[in-house]
């Protein structure tokens, strides 16, 4: 015969087992969201690093390097078309009419402004123009493409410039010696690396390169009528 005192204790033994099988399930339950969670944040990072993709389908490119060094200006290179092809431009005899689209850059180094020379991205002697040029020096960048909604960024303009652009400087200029590079996008700073900065319509983009502990206030640049 079972006395009551076996049944409690059955009873606070079953109690027990039950918590326990509780608490096992639910750690087991939160490791698998965390990992989860951890892989959904991986696999984000990891394509939003190969290829930005709006809503409507167009790609935005990687971030790509050039080998362009040594201290400012930095003039047009010899052949100004030569590096389209490696930026992910293509180049034609005339001018793009798909689109035409212009953003504006500075580029302020010790708190001078540097040129962005004429020609980037133009072959006058062989008719050659590439999507994304310039045609003064006034810094206002032309992206003018045979297809609409095509996208672009920062990088392929200095790939064809052919002056280095990335995270730790610019040019010859590297972030060092209590100096450093900075971006701003129509007025705001921007972190990450600036190449990857994608060029909008009417966009003011300003590199500001010069003393970590100055304060900046970048150029702001005034589009005319139609731009």
């Amino acid at each position: 015969m079972v006395s009551a005192t076996d049944t409690r204790r059955v009873e606070r033994h079953s109690a027990g087992t039950r918590r326990r099988v509780h608490r096992e399930r639910r750690a087991t339950l939160l490791i698998c969201a965390a990992t989860t969670l951890v892989l959904a944040c991986v696999v984000t990072v990891f394509l939003w690093g190969r290829a930005r993709v709006s809503d409507d389908g167009s790609v935005l490119p990687d971030p790509m390097s050039s080998v362009g060094t040594g201290s400012p200006p930095w003039p047009v290179p010899v052949d100004p078309v030569s590096g389209a092809g490696a930026a992910g431009l293509t180049t034609s005899r005339t001018e793009g009419t798909g689109s035409h689209l212009h953003a504006h850059l500075a580029v302020i180094v010790d708190g001078e402004a540097v040129t962005v020379p004429a020609g980037i991205g133009v072959d006058r002697s062989r008719g050659a123009f590439a999507e994304l040029h310039t045609h003064d020096d006034s810094g206002l960048l032309h992206l003018q493409s045979s297809t609409q909604n095509k996208r672009y960024i920062l990088a392929q303009l200095f790939r064809v410039w052919q002056v280095r652009l990335d995270e730790t400087g610019v040019g010859g200029l590297d972030d060092e010696n209590g100096k450093i590079l900075r971006a701003y996008v129509d007025g705001r700073e921007v972190v990450g690396n600036p190449a990857g900065i994608e060029l909008m319509p009417r966009q003011q983009i300003a590199l500001v390169y010069g003393p970590a502990d100055v304060t900046v206030r970048p150029p702001m640049y005034t589009f005319a009528p139609g731009d």
